[in-house]
């Protein structure tokens, strides 16, 4: 079976952690973990305590650490810029692209996107999309958990993307894939997915005035949901990190 793993923001220093609040009583009640059982803490920033439950409570566990380690970020951080996609697709893009180890999932506000993030709607979105990353983190067992900015605007994505060390437009009509275009071996990978109304003339003028390089991502044409999720496991697979 494979080892859960929950969240704590301080894994402490000596041998016994106490595991409280919402992850607590999730991993007591819900998952109703029990004395001997294995599980792994994190603090989603790479830190990670290998734990033995020493104690199960109604909402919380007594926790005996074995070890305590570190793991690095990667080299190459692979940026995915998403347009809004329409209902609950965000959250199945989010989902997928955790699960596949995108590092930063970026909303974004395209001039042809349907949903619209604004007022209330738009921080509870945003809740949901944080939501959905962080579960999603925790079962495919990632210590480092995708961050997920505020909505971002066209501008603000070109100023990203003139940032990154290779900026990349998936668009239908590029002449080069995905995959044979050059990758740095540090730093910032930023993908851009368009909504389902595709990318504007003018966005694709202000990314590639950034130095963004627009690009095909194969002979189908995917949904924004699933494009981000494909493109990372080309970019994944490329680097080394699978």
């Amino acid at each position: 079976m494979t080892v859960p793993v929950f969240l704590a923001s301080d894994l402490g220093v000596s041998g016994e952690i106490v595991l409280d609040g919402p992850e607590g009583r999730h991993a007591a009640a819900v998952r109703r973990m029990r004395v001997g059982e294995r599980l792994d803490l994190t603090d989603g920033a790479g830190a990670v305590a290998e734990c033995e439950v020493l104690e199960a409570l109604k909402d919380s566990l007594r926790l005996s650490v074995s070890r305590r380690y570190v793991v690095e970020p990667p080299a190459v951080r692979l940026v995915v810029v998403q347009g809004l996609p329409k209902g609950d697709r965000g959250e199945l893009a989010v989902e997928m692209m955790t699960e596949a180890g995108v590092d930063v999932i970026v909303p974004w506000a395209a001039a042809r996107c349907v949903t619209q993030w604004k007022g209330d709607r738009a921080d509870k979105a945003l809740a949901r999309w944080r939501s959905t990353a962080r579960e999603a983190g925790k079962q495919a067992r990632r210590f480092h958990l995708p961050s997920v900015p505020p909505l971002m605007s066209t501008g603000q994505v070109a100023s990203l993307l003139g940032e990154a060390a290779l900026g990349v437009v998936l668009h239908e009509e590029a002449a080069s894939g995905l995959a044979s275009l050059a990758l740095p071996a540090a730093g910032d990978v930023v993908l851009v997915v368009g909504p389902e109304g595709g990318i504007s003339r003018e966005e694709i003028d202000a990314f590639t005035a950034a130095k963004a390089v627009p690009a095909l991502l194969g002979p189908t044409v995917l949904r924004t949901s699933t494009a981000g999720v494909a493109a990372a496991a080309v970019v994944m697979a490329r680097t080394g990190r699978w």
